[in-house]
């Protein structure tokens, strides 16, 4: 998100405008009102007599809410005739109350203006800068202000209401007001959506409750921040970094369409507040000992939406688990693939390794056994489908060559996977990185089959295919020459030879043995692949290197955690608490909320992490980054009851304890085995 720019969101429903509190579509694309992927506000821009509105202040002390402190333009020897306060609270509708002062010891005119508009573009369109125009109707002679939308069977409108007596018309909104001295005014717009093409009435009711549920959504986040573990540290940036990160996963909570509830994750703001697949689970697996709903909530609902039909327009295959779910008007009308789309190749393991791990932190046979029928179809789908020619490895290659994503791994940008020499890797591509997850995920699995299941023989197989993939993965990925593991196999099985930051996976998922692990440590850890703020997704040296290039020089924090996570796994403590140190660093100057990816520059050439122009914010896994790295420090495991940690990089002493609230992590055999409280050592002490 744009510095220049300030959303309000609560799940998917937000409000990304200017640092006035106006939203100028035609000034800033990613502006508007928007709910399940369509733009519901284009327009919404405040008028207070002849001059332009000044900025005096900005509050936002929640993700849902926002104050403006506003004055007309005065010279430096006069005074301002009026202030004019925005309050701006997002829920299932967006409520904002605007509220005018007379400053004069007279009686002042006083001219409001509220400007109100809608395009109800896609977001794609909006994402891609090629909107449509579309012909909207507006109900003149109303008493709210309603715009329309239809075309064929989809329809779409917005209502927006006001709780003091309008002028309306199809621009907005007018007041004439006469002030005393001293006098203030206000009014409550209430703006809502309906995708259904009905309204209940509710937007014409004064919302009065304005400052109640401004109060009830206060305490809904308190809440939630009460019911994660208990931070202590040396270093208040921390601290702030840590409850910055539960609060960003807070605000990206989707409710679930199932009948027990639950929230999971969107994965960014603004163009991706949306369910990901692969964003959910690794998100949810990053929050797993801090926020454990996320989990059981994702696992369920993607569950429900796995494929079990093959359709190369959305890429489904059986078992498979999907990539993206949309419901705007290119989706609805079939121009795009995500209702939902498959095209992803990692989510189906990233499935399996979650469910595994939700097991091992809350003992929750329950939702193993219900969903053991996805897990068997998962893993047939990696055998299966998964693996397009039978060679042991599973593949992607996008069979939607109009709408598709042409690279189906974490790094979905079209170049992302390109040779030394900067030239692109042909499909069917095999990523290193995949490959390690379906390891992981066979020998997870097998836990679960053995202990949950009861199927002792299938346990069996599915070690024996664990061990085949380990024994074959070094010899077709490993690069003598280069001393690590290539980037992926092509069509033609040539290894795709850059030097990039997905080796750093494979120590994550268990997949190397000691000695191949710690060449891996060494190359991560040298100046090709760490800035010095993380390590970047593709080397400096490598031809087609950029330090602004989405997936070919950025640092992104979500790959640094599993990184980081990898190399303590091996023990490799040191490296991983540099990492870690490194990556932590860096969110002060994001105002600790960690964005989706920043510039690789050296640090000794910025002495600041340098943001990325486009980067979500708050996005899911890099607010779920800071949880994995203190979970890699201080050494958390489901099943120990002591956790240590060095913390010789400089990250200071930490402890982590349960809150007052409930278990932190489930009931079950995990619950009783969890650390009540975790010291680590300064390293100053």
């Amino acid at each position: 998100m744009s510095e220049r720019t300030l959303s309000v969101l609560d799940g998917s429903n937000f409000v990304v405008g200017d640092r006035h509190g106006d939203v100028r579509a035609d000034e800033g694309r990613e502006h508007g009102f928007f709910c399940e992927d369509t733009r519901f506000v284009s327009h919404w821009v405040l008028r207070v007599g002849e001059a332009p509105l000044e900025l005096l202040s900005l509050d936002q002390s929640a993700h849902f809410d926002a104050q403006f402190v506003l004055t007309p333009g005065v010279g430096p020897d006069d005074q301002a005739s009026c202030s004019i306060v925005r309050s701006r609270l997002i829920d299932s509708a967006w409520m904002e109350e605007v509220m005018v002062t007379n400053h004069l010891h007279e009686t002042s005119d006083i001219q409001v203006i509220l400007e109100v508009d809608a395009d109800f573009a896609d977001l794609f369109e909006i994402k891609d800068g090629t909107v449509a125009e579309r012909a909207v109707a507006f109900d003149d002679g109303a008493d709210v202000f309603r715009l329309t939308y239809s075309r064929d069977e989809y329809q779409r409108s917005v209502t927006v209401a006001s709780s003091q007596p309008a002028t309306i018309t199809r621009l907005g909104f007018a007041y004439a007001l006469e002030l005393g001295a001293g006098e203030q005014w206000s009014t409550i717009f209430i703006v809502r959506t309906d995708s259904a093409g009905q309204n209940d009435g509710t937007a014409t009711r004064a919302p009065t409750a304005l400052r109640k549920l401004r109060q009830t959504k206060s305490t809904e986040l308190e809440v939630w921040l009460a019911n994660a573990p208990v931070l202590e540290s040396e270093d208040p940036g921390l601290a702030r970094t840590y409850r910055a990160s539960l609060s960003d996963l807070g605000a990206l909570r989707m409710h679930s369409d199932l009948s027990d509830g639950g929230t999971l994750p969107a994965a960014g703001l603004p163009w991706f507040m949306a369910l990901f697949g692969r964003d959910s689970l690794i998100t949810s697996l990053q929050a797993l000992p801090y926020q454990p709903g996320l989990a059981a909530a994702t696992l369920r609902v993607l569950a429900t939406r796995q494929a079990s039909v093959r359709d190369d327009f959305q890429e489904r295959e059986p078992g498979k688990i999907l990539h993206e779910l949309r419901f705007g008007e290119l989706t609805e009308r079939g121009e795009r693939p995500h209702s939902p789309y498959f095209g992803t190749a990692d989510a189906t393991p990233l499935f399996l390794i979650l469910l595994d791990e939700y097991h091992r932190w809350s003992g929750d046979d329950e939702l193993v056994q219900a969903l053991e029928a996805n897990a068997r179809a998962a893993l047939r789908w990696i055998e299966d489908s998964g693996d397009c020619d039978g060679d042991g490895y599973v593949e992607y290659k996008c069979r939607n060559p109009q709408t598709g994503l042409v690279n189906q791994c974490w790094k979905d940008s079209w170049n992302a996977i390109q040779f030394a020499d900067g030239s692109l890797g042909q499909g069917p591509i095999a990523t290193c990185e995949i490959q390690g997850y379906v390891y992981d995920a066979q020998l997870r699995s097998a836990r679960l089959a053995r202990e949950v299941w009861g199927d002792e023989a299938f346990a069996e197989q599915l070690e024996l295919r664990g061990a085949d993939l380990r024994g074959s993965f070094h010899h077709d990925f490993w690069m003598p020459a280069r001393g690590c593991y290539a980037l992926a196999l092509d069509g033609d099985k040539r290894q795709i030879d850059s030097l990039t930051s997905n080796i750093g996976h494979l120590l994550w998922s268990g997949l190397l043995d000691e000695v191949e692990a710690a060449a891996v440590a060494e190359r991560l850890l040298d100046e090709e692949l760490f800035s010095g703020w993380g390590v970047r997704t593709l080397a400096a040296r490598e031809a087609g290197y950029n330090p602004l290039g989405y997936h070919t020089g950025t640092v992104w924090p979500h790959d640094n955690s599993l990184i980081a996570a990898g190399l303590a796994r091996y023990g490799h403590h040191e490296a991983a608490n540099k990492i870690a140190a490194a990556i932590l660093s860096a969110a002060p100057y994001f105002e600790h909320r960690l964005p989706e990816v920043f510039a690789g520059f050296p640090k000794s050439l910025t002495s600041v992490p340098v943001a990325f122009p486009t980067a979500s914010r708050p996005q899911a896994w890099a607010a779920g980054t800071p949880l994995l790295l203190l979970s890699t420090v201080l050494g958390l495991r489901p099943e120990s009851k002591e956790a240590h940690a060095d913390v010789s990089a400089g990250i200071g002493g930490i402890s982590l304890r349960r809150p007052l609230a409930d278990s932190v992590i489930g009931s079950g055999a995990a619950d009783s085995a969890r650390p009540a409280k975790v010291e680590v050592p300064s390293p100053h002490s």
